[in-house]
């Protein structure tokens, strides 16, 4: 058992022993089916801090690695009933790197390439002996002398493989001499039964392309089948609110709503940590601080500030994420920002829409603490009016909605400059945004009667309080958007959903400012 070459299954077990453990270990049979293929063999997964990388690297070490016997440690688990697991358990040659080991500090920029060279290349020679020589091709060529001589093939498991464009953002040569020798390892070589590699970041491009394109990358925005593997789903994490007898509509809303295709992911550091501590906070988000997303959302690119105005809202904006070049630097539009944000954990994406959004209260409180500043004042004093304009609405006072809507938007007038009915949708979107603890995510263009509904909130369950459908118009009136609601029947398919149904008209008039007209929803 060596720390690089063939380790133990230690960390996995201390995971194993854990209090709350939910076993992932099906994805083990997903990395069985790649072995030795000339395209599966190459994985990289891409999440946010805490999402279960290392544990799972730490998984398939205990798993592959001849340096122990994980027997124990697997029975019961659910790859213990797939075919492939008797084949594969601890019958492979496992090289595990966490770069981050090498890297913990900007001076070793210029020799962490060689010192893991040198790690590794030190243990092969305690398992193998002196049956090959080192030369200019450091650890590849020693490898590739190793099969060349017996046919020794290996598992690769590089964890934190991408810290190195988190250190050296702006070391662009640093950086490229890392992927080649990445390059060089990995591809063509014969020797590879698996090379597996996770980080925050999928694999940086220059130009259009990857200097290691030979691997099928799973991130936030392109799960694939790894979906699941990362994070708790929703009938694990009602389970362990069962067991622990915790408030799972609560944990939803706090947690919940990373969007992984078809899979609604929970954050699972967090989970953790509201079923062990009994309260329900912020807790991922205090292994970055918020300043970290401060400096991106400030950024000066057309838009971007009213993006996060929409979302924070619980509303949401398409994006483009072809063109992020998969670095912490390189910035061209506020695409490229928020595309970032959602591999580091700060938003969610729904590929179907190519929309992004925040996914939970847990992020929406810090985005709340990014904004506070002179430069997003306006802001906050917006949404610090929300809960009274929430309960204006509730009381049906038409007026007073439209006179705290015109004091929000003049607050926000330098960010959100009226030109469309997209800037009317922000303004709403963050008026209503104490909506979030009483109504679920707003439903933007909701079908409904013989049109489409341009804001729709439905109430959380078990909270009373009415549905609101809200129409809003551009240069016309508010009657008018009271009459499209009524005329195209936009409430009639939530009847049975909720006891009350509030109609709310909006018009912005550049002339007459803000005008609103509410009504109740008469039942057939």
């Amino acid at each position: 058992m060596g720390i690089y070459l063939n380790p133990g299954n230690e960390s996995f077990r201390q995971a194993v022993m854990d209090d709350i453990y939910i076993d992932k270990t099906e994805m083990i049979d997903l990395m069985n089916q790649k072995l030795n293929k000339s395209r599966g063999k190459y994985v990289c997964v891409s999440r946010p801090r805490r999402f279960g990388k290392s544990m799972a690297a730490d998984m398939l070490v205990a798993y592959y690695s001849r340096g122990c016997d994980s027997c124990s440690l697997f029975s019961g688990k659910k790859i213990a009933e797939r075919p492939s697991y008797k084949t594969h358990l601890n019958r492979h040659h496992v090289i595990r790197v966490d770069v981050q080991q090498f890297l913990f500090h900007e001076s070793h920029l210029d020799i962490f390439i060689a010192r893991i060279q040198e790690a590794v290349i030190k243990e092969l020679r305690m398992e193998f002996g002196d049956c090959f020589e080192v030369d200019e091709y450091g650890l590849q060529g020693v490898l590739k002398q190793l099969y060349a001589l017996n046919g020794e093939q290996f598992i690769f498991i590089l964890d934190e493989w991408d810290c190195v464009f988190r250190l050296a953002k702006e070391r662009k040569e640093t950086q490229k001499d890392y992927l080649d020798f990445l390059r060089g390892l990995f591809k063509g070589n014969e020797y590879v039964e698996l090379a597996y590699m996770t980080g925050i970041l999928p694999i940086k491009k220059y130009g259009e392309h990857s200097a290691i394109n030979i691997f099928n990358e799973y991130s936030m925005i392109e799960p694939k089948d790894l979906g699941e593997y990362f994070g708790f789903t929703e009938t694990e994490v009602r389970e362990q609110c069962n067991e622990y007898g915790a408030d799972y509509e609560e944990m939803k809303k706090w947690y919940d709503g990373y969007q992984l295709d078809e899979i609604l992911i929970y954050n699972p550091k967090s989970v953790v940590d509201a079923l062990m501590w009994k309260d329900f906070q912020s807790y991922w988000t205090g292994t970055e601080t918020y300043e970290a997303l401060k400096v991106y959302i400030d950024l000066n690119f057309d838009g971007l500030k009213e993006a996060v105005i929409k979302m924070l809202g619980n509303g949401r904006c398409r994006i483009n994420t072809r063109k992020f070049q998969n670095d912490m630097t390189t910035f061209h539009t506020k695409d490229d920002v928020l595309t970032l944000l959602i591999h580091l954990g700060y938003l969610t994406y729904d590929r179907k829409t190519r929309e992004a959004f925040i996914p939970n209260q847990e992020i929406a409180q810090e985005f709340q603490n990014a904004i506070e500043g002179p430069a997003w004042d306006g802001v906050i004093r917006s949404l610090e009016q929300s809960a009274d304009l929430l309960e204006c609405t509730w009381k049906m006072d038409g007026k007073a909605v439209a006179d705290r809507l015109e004091t929000i938007h003049s607050e926000t007038t330098s960010i959100l400059k009226y030109n469309d009915e997209n800037s009317l949708t922000c303004t709403i979107l963050m008026a209503y945004y104490s909506a979030q603890a009483y109504y679920m995510k707003p439903i933007m263009e909701f079908p409904a009667g013989k049109g489409f509904a341009d804001v729709v909130y439905l109430p959380r369950r078990n909270v009373d309080k009415p549905a609101l459908v809200i129409e809003l118009k551009w240069w016309k009136t508010a009657q008018g958007a009271i009459r499209q609601i009524k005329e195209k029947q936009y409430a009639s398919w939530i009847e049975g959903y909720t006891g009350e149904i509030l109609l709310v008209g909006i018009n912005y008039d550049q002339k007459k400012g803000h005008m609103c007209i509410i009504d109740k929803y008469e039942k057939g």
